[in-house]
């Protein structure tokens, strides 16, 4: 594969208008936090989550791919906030509070590839993606009081990442690292406007990294 003249694997596979792949990975979601008032910052305990979806890639042209690649994402985000943020002392339980989430999510793409070297090819991503979170309690009526945390249902993105296809001799292996950055408040206050967990948050967006390993 990466001698001086390697053997061309799938040479015409990437001339189709339209193929199909999967891909299974990890990602690490965070968020970014913008406060109303200068405070102590809530720290974020971030996890590795896993991924499983579906690839559909329409050739547009030679160099350029859209690329719709909806899959679950499986996260868990954990908020630790500070004691100052309390009128009285907290217990711990008060001060964690654990965002679970299970996320569909469905990015729409473009994919600008480099030409190809033997069987490698470099490329680069970029698009907007929408994730709906089965697990974030934006129905239910109670809240922090209760030890509920809730984000909204829907979330809007951008995404930016690069990659790379092997081509082997039966499939094209294609790992990729992706940066996801939400682009509204994400959080559902209190009833309380003075509540400890969500009075002094201005804004709560996404940040995520997932690294994916795709097989067409």
């Amino acid at each position: 594969m990466f001698s001086k003249d390697p053997i061309i694997n799938l040479e015409n596979f990437q001339k189709q208008k339209l193929y199909f792949g999967f891909f299974l990975g990890f990602n690490s979601y965070d968020y970014k936090i913008d406060y109303k008032t200068v405070s102590q910052d809530i720290l974020i305990q971030k996890t590795t989550g896993f991924n499983v979806g579906l690839v559909a890639d329409l050739r547009l042209q030679e160099y350029i791919n859209l690329r719709f690649e909806p899959g679950l994402y499986y996260t868990q985000r954990n908020f630790h906030y500070p004691t100052s943020y309390f009128p009285t002392t907290p217990t711990e339980s008060n001060k964690l509070r654990e965002v679970n989430g299970t996320n569909l999510h469905f990015p729409l793409l473009l994919k600008f590839s480099s030409l190809r070297t033997g069987n490698i090819r470099p490329y680069l991503l970029g698009g907007v993606s929408a994730t709906l979170n089965l697990a974030s309690n934006s129905k239910s009526l109670d809240d922090n009081y209760e030890n509920i945390f809730r984000v909204k249902r829907w979330t809007n993105n951008y995404e930016l990442g690069l990659g790379i296809d092997v081509f082997s001799e039966y499939f094209i292996f294609s790992p990729s690292i992706r940066g996801v950055f939400g682009l509204k408040d994400e959080l559902i206050r209190d009833n309380n406007p003075d509540s400890p967990w969500t009075g002094n948050i201005e804004s709560i967006k996404t940040r995520a990294i997932f690294i994916n390993f795709t097989f067409h």
